[in-house]
């Protein structure tokens, strides 16, 4: 009997998002759907993870639009994926079940066949609602085990963490850890288990371990998710396909390799060698690979890698002797798990085709490369680079006393992001922590779930001003504001439970599409468009007593007071969200407002003024 193996292709969401920013606009993608609809892909992960946010944050379109123009032009031909956090979906917050169980039924009626569900502290209990509405309206539940590993410490760290009383922990992040996960993910309901290698940090003799494990315990169908950029990718999902395991994820060609997941046409190349079926039709593949070399061009400014594959078709294309006896000796190592040799023959085998080579700095650094290229860009924007190095040092600090979370959005935006803040404290002579975000806060309070090793509570008192864990209760949830836009025709800003969604899960971003989207289709309706009076401006008064300016560069997601009010030492005064984290800046003496300096939405620079006192 010939092995079956099913494909996932991750080219228009995942792919788009390591490697191009999440910018590709539905006319591009248009271009490769009547190709998709012939590839035979067993499902296209298409939507979720940054996606929704992109869309409508740069491009200026609708997530629900996509999905469905998607699903009509595949049909079944393809299973149709999303990814979501669990609990908190596509944003930062827990949710309440309600609106969980609304974001499932319309995902599914639009398109979606499969939800690949996780947690970002693997807290089991954060996807039990996900699991339970994605299956009560038909889709099926992909549940995902976020693959980690502990931070490395010295001899010299461990000793003198101890003589202080305070040892750092042994292993957590064992196979024992992650089978136990994946069998409680199992027993709620999980049609599929996704062993998520969203770091890229699994190696190949560990991979194959744990499909071992997985394949002897489970009674599931187990798929392999990893990326290329520490140089592990290529060797591991070989590695998982010769020891059984039943879906791997993969990108097109021009989409793959370095931060993206490794690309279909070499995984294809190895299953033709090892006889087994992978289900593709690689002559439409061509043809995606082709118009996607195009777009790949177009997304230039957008292209993080800039290193071209060079072209080649593996249904034309003779190889050389010996990266063909390569191909051979790379599945022999895999079998015989020779990991050393095996990932030195993968490398030879991506330099061949000019795939990039891997990142050492985060192979050394053992983080997720989309978080660091995150931590260089918000570094950037802060003038700061010269702090990169101390910020990476600072990881494995800030990730432990925040109780050892996986490194995985949205927990790798918030250590990173606190990783920078507190290398800015010591630059400026401050204590760490001086700057905290509101999603730091959270994270130690314990309103994202329980993390794999208890907060000290003394640290939690520091931060979030209790020592005990206080879980997040869903029944203080405030629903968005949805107010009427009178210059818009009296509409409401958000008029169907889908743009309510959008309003909830993305309130500043969905806020501006969605009332540039009812502004323009009002003004289309007018015979004729009459001039819009400028508001009047207030002017603002000079300068002269005390100010709260901004501490790095950001946007005002709201003000909190306004000019007249009376507030106490420490009352929040407004957000500001500064690398993707709400900080909020509170008073630091009581007083009165004498003016506020800014408004909703508006972008500032650091030391900016953002409040006067009278």
């Amino acid at each position: 009997m010939v092995q079956k193996l099913f494909i996932r292709d991750l080219t228009l969401r995942d792919g788009q998002q390591s490697s191009f920013a999440t910018r590709m606009k539905q006319s591009q993608i248009d271009r490769v759907l009547p190709y998709y609809k012939d590839a035979g892909f067993y499902a296209m992960e298409v939507w979720g993870g940054a996606v929704p946010d992109s869309v409508m944050r740069y491009l200026n379109e609708s997530p629900w639009d996509r999905l469905e123009k998607i699903k009509a032009a595949v049909g079944d031909a393809s299973k149709l994926t999303a990814l979501s956090r669990g609990r908190n979906l596509f944003g930062y917050s827990p949710y309440t079940d309600e609106i969980i169980e609304g974001f499932c039924r319309n995902s599914i009626a639009s398109g979606l066949g499969i939800m690949r569900i996780f947690d970002a502290l693997n807290d089991v209990d954060n996807v039990k609602s996900t699991i339970k509405y994605v299956k009560k309206f038909g889709g099926i539940a992909d549940c995902a085990v976020c693959y980690t590993i502990d931070p490395h410490f010295t001899t010299m760290e461990r000793l003198k963490a101890f003589l202080k009383g305070k040892p750092l922990p042994k292993a957590v992040f064992t196979d024992a850890y992650f089978l136990d996960k994946a069998k409680q993910m199992e027993a709620l309901g999980a049609d599929m288990i996704t062993i998520k290698d969203m770091s890229g940090l699994i190696p190949p003799k560990r991979v194959a371990g744990l499909i071992r494990l997985f394949k002897k315990n489970l009674h599931v169908p187990i798929d392999f998710h990893t990326h290329c950029t520490p140089g592990y990718g290529l060797a591991s999902v070989l590695s998982a396909i010769v020891n059984g395991v039943d879906i791997v994820d993969t990108n097109i060609w021009y989409f793959a390799g370095g931060p993206a997941a490794p690309a279909i046409e070499l995984i294809y190349l190895f299953c033709q060698k090892m006889q087994i079926d992978c289900g593709v039709q690689m002559e439409a593949v061509a043809k995606i690979r082709e118009e996607l070399k195009s777009i790949r061009k177009e997304l230039e400014p957008f292209d993080a890698v800039k290193q071209f594959p060079n072209a080649f078709d593996p249904l034309k294309d003779k190889l050389p002797a010996e990266i063909d006896q390569a191909l051979d000796r790379a599945i022999a190592l895999a079998k015989s798990e020779q990991e050393e040799e095996l990932l030195a023959v993968c490398h030879k085998i991506e330099q061949y085709f000019n795939f990039p080579k891997p990142n050492e700095l985060v192979k050394n650094a053992e983080i997720p490369g989309g978080m660091y290229t995150n931590m260089v860009a918000q570094l950037k924007q802060l003038k700061a680079e010269d702090i990169l190095e101390k910020a990476m040092t600072l990881i494995p600090t800030v990730r432990l006393a925040a109780g050892l979370p996986p490194l995985v959005t949205p927990t790798s935006q918030i250590v990173g992001a606190q990783a920078v803040n507190c290398a800015l404290d010591q630059r400026a002579g401050k204590a760490m922590y001086t700057n905290v975000s509101n999603q730091f806060v959270n994270l130690v309070k314990g309103e994202y779930g329980k993390t794999p090793v208890p907060v000290d509570p003394e640290f939690r008192l520091k931060i979030a001003g209790v020592r005990e864990e206080t879980p997040y209760d869903t029944s203080r949830y405030q629903m968005q504001p949805n107010p009427v836009l009178e210059d818009c025709g009296g509409v409401k800003l958000a008029e169907n439970e889908k743009e309510l969604l959008l309003l909830e899960l993305f309130p500043l971003v969905a806020k501006t599409f969605l009332t540039n989207l009812k502004k323009e289709r009002y003004q289309a309706t007018q015979a004729v468009k009459q001039p819009e009076e400028a508001a009047p401006v207030a002017k603002k008064q000079p300068i002269t007593g005390h100010v709260i300016a901004a501490p790095m560069p950001g946007r005002v997601l709201s003000v909190k007071v306004k000019p007249g009010d009376t507030v106490k030492r420490n009352q929040e005064l407004l957000v500001l969200e500064a690398m993707k984290m709400e900080n909020s800046i509170m008073a630091d003496k009581p007083g009165v407002i004498k003016q506020v300096l800014v408004g909703d939405g508006e972008s500032v620079g650091a030391d900016a003024p953002l409040v006067e006192f009278e």
